[in-house]
């Protein structure tokens, strides 16, 4: 949760009342919890959720399948669009059943668990994140306990701290990337209203959600030609989805917000300038022709 959003919708409606109402919990504060096969709701509130997912996410869950990008984005993603949308959204496609399951349960479990994505993880923690300051501070953030009816793993005798339960989910490399990802989809771009046009959505969706087809834009288009990047990195994103993903968050930064995270070649450059001095000249002698008519 991040404090993006406007005053009139329902999300910030929802983080205003954490904000206001519910207990806030610090790495070593301890709440109760647990999940296993035997506790009476145990699989019930896999469904009926919408379920966000992350650019890591995707990644994780592609990879667990043996699918690519598309074949995930296809058969277990929805798009959801609309008008005021900033940046591209993807939640996870239930089961079309009575309880909208996820289609990853099973009755032992999650089918895919270690590979789970992160509001799975951090259930039955929610996190509160504020936007960075421009001055460089960080944001407020602090966790709380989400409390569902049909949840019966609070009544547990297993006592947490917040941070044996972040240590105990691995949740590191999933905090890690989605704080990249965050600095992305709260870039002061957008603070200041900038929108994006229907091409560079597209960009940002590609990069971020689609990294089999971003892969394929990297090494057949013309990009290494025009722009410097390490022959060593080249070749880890051929491989190596996570090193593809790094240079996506770069890629965004250069492509959508102007930011000097990729450099081009000076030749590319060269090339660029004289064409721009050609035309000029040119408009200059038919600017002359047509005087002397």
């Amino acid at each position: 949760m991040t404090g993006e959003e406007r005053p009139g919708d329902p999300h910030h409606q929802l983080q205003e009342k954490i904000l206001a109402d519910y207990p806030r919990l610090g790495p070593d504060d301890t709440f109760r919890f647990a999940c296993h096969p035997g506790i009476s709701c145990f699989n019930r509130c896999c469904g009926d959720v919408n379920l966000f997912l992350s650019p890591y996410d995707v990644l994780r869950m592609k990879r667990r399948l043996g699918m690519t990008s598309g074949e995930f984005l296809e058969e277990y993603a929805l798009l959801p669009v609309h008008k005021d949308m900033r940046t591209p959204v993807v939640v996870l496609r239930m089961n079309d059943d009575e309880a909208k399951s996820c289609p990853f349960v099973t009755h032992t479990g999650c089918s895919i668990y270690s590979d789970r994505p992160w509001p799975c993880r951090m259930f039955p923690l929610g996190l509160a994140a504020q936007k960075d300051t421009p001055e460089g501070r960080r944001g407020e953030r602090f966790y709380f306990l989400l409390r569902e009816d049909v949840c019966q793993g609070y009544q547990e005798p297993r006592e947490w701290t917040v941070r044996q339960w972040l240590d105990d989910q691995r949740m590191d490399e999933y905090d890690q990337w989605g704080e990249q990802y965050k600095e992305l989809t709260l870039h002061e771009y957008f603070q200041k209203g900038g929108r994006l046009s229907p091409e560079k959505m597209r960009m940002f969706f590609t990069a971020c959600y689609d990294p089999d087809k971003f892969r394929e834009f990297v090494l057949e288009s013309t990009l290494l030609e025009r722009f410097e990047v390490d022959e060593d990195f080249v070749e880890e994103m051929r491989y190596d989805d996570e090193g593809l993903l790094r240079f996506a968050f770069l890629w965004l930064r250069f492509s959508l917000f102007g930011e000097p995270t990729v450099k081009v070649k000076a030749g590319v450059i060269q090339a660029a300038k004289a064409k721009l001095g050609k035309k000029q000249m040119l408009g200059d002698e038919q600017g002359s022709e047509a005087e002397t008519r």
